[in-house]
């Protein structure tokens, strides 16, 4: 694979260059199960001579370039509106592929594949030469998923390379669970869409750094803390997951340090007790002031509320469902063109947390007490 993939970086042509410029994206529409493969090669090769192309995984949309080649990994940057100090992560379709990029395989890393990949899970480990800074925003480590999306684990084969992959959104929106979420953000800036229908989980994958002792999860995702220390003992989690985050702070992992998954609307959280009498008071004054108002509700809640637009994500009974229908839903009010939205909270575990996370950066981290005052 070295050799295919040396080769691959050298005949890539300068993606950076040709990203600023306007393109025809090509919309190709795949099984999600049985993907075409003569659809699958003419992205590979798009992959090798340095373009970009969006496809699906079980989590959300990826915007994939070739993840040894630090030119095409410039384009993803400018593509999405992307700061360059925030990590990529390469994904891989074999657990062979993942020796040439990395150092060490830790052993509870070894555990954590054994138990979850493929899958939603990325795991963070020491570098080697072959990957570029442009991949790890200068950092000696580097972000690496297998994911279990048939579409991405045929492309990644198809390539022969591990594909440098954020989500496929322009930077800041809600991650993206459907072609046509790429597609408002993305046409004319990238080279092709894999349409593979909706994502399944809806939220990127869970991040842990096991570059360290004992495991930290960097970013909530579908596997939890409660899953993964059966397997290999005590699992920390990042306090910045649900903090501003600090300045001057180095992202080890995507999704750390910047505002995401904001529509265009201003959202806020409330919380609390009395949250839907609050929120319909805060409607009244909006409203008031010829505000266009959105409330992102459950379906235990949503009839009870008298927004101009009121949306469910699911029922607080089934997280995994709210998870897969969140950024889908903040997407949405932006296409009813909301201009203030106000959000229910979760409770902050399991799942919950992975939902938190998202909440939160969208929202700037504004929250409004129910009984009290905005923080």
């Amino acid at each position: 694979m070295t050799l295919a993939l040396a080769a691959a970086a050298k005949n890539t042509k300068n993606a950076a260059e040709r990203t600023c410029k306007h393109m025809k994206t090509i919309l190709r529409k795949v099984d999600p199960l049985q993907p075409d493969a003569d659809i699958i090669a003419e992205g590979a090769e798009i992959l090798k001579r340095g373009g970009l192309v969006a496809f699906p995984t079980e989590t959300v949309y990826g915007l994939g370039g070739n993840g040894l080649d630090g030119e095409a990994c410039k384009g993803i940057y400018l593509a999405k509106g992307r700061p360059s100090d925030n990590p990529l992560i390469l994904h891989i379709s074999q657990i062979s592929e993942l020796r040439p990029i990395v150092r060490e395989i830790p052993a509870a890393a070894q555990k954590l594949m054994d138990a979850f990949w493929p899958g939603p899970l990325t795991m963070i480990f020491p570098k080697t030469d072959i990957v570029p800074d442009s991949v790890t925003g200068g950092l000696d480590t580097v972000a690496v998923r297998f994911p279990s999306h048939p579409v991405a684990m045929a492309l990644i084969r198809a390539a022969g390379l591990p594909i440098a992959a954020p989500s496929a959104n322009a930077s800041g929106k809600p991650s993206p669970t459907r072609a046509s979420h790429v597609a408002f953000d993305l046409d004319g800036k990238i080279d092709m869409i894999l349409d593979g229908g909706a994502a399944e989980w809806g939220l990127e994958s869970t991040i842990v750094d096991v570059s360290v002792t004992p495991p930290m999860i960097l970013r909530p995702g579908a596997i939890t803390k409660e899953m993964m220390e059966p397997f290999v003992g005590e699992v920390t989690v990042d306090p910045a997951i649900l903090q501003k985050p600090q300045e001057g702070l180095r992202p080890k992992a995507p999704g750390m340090k910047y505002t995401h998954y904001s529509p265009r609307a201003e959202v806020y959280l409330v919380r609390g007790e009395g949250v839907q009498a609050k929120i319909n008071a805060l409607t009244a004054q909006e409203k008031a002031a010829g505000k266009k108002v959105g409330v992102l509700a459950t379906e235990e809640s949503k009839d009870g509320y008298t927004a101009d637009i009121v949306l469910s994500v699911g029922s607080r009974e089934n997280l995994e469902e709210v998870g897969a229908n969140l950024f889908k839903v903040l997407r949405k009010f932006d296409f009813l063109e909301a201009d203030t939205v106000y959000a229910e909270v979760f409770p902050l575990e399991g799942e919950g947390l992975a939902i938190m996370n998202r909440l939160q950066k969208s929202a700037g981290y504004r929250f409004i007490e129910a009984k009290g005052e905005e923080k």
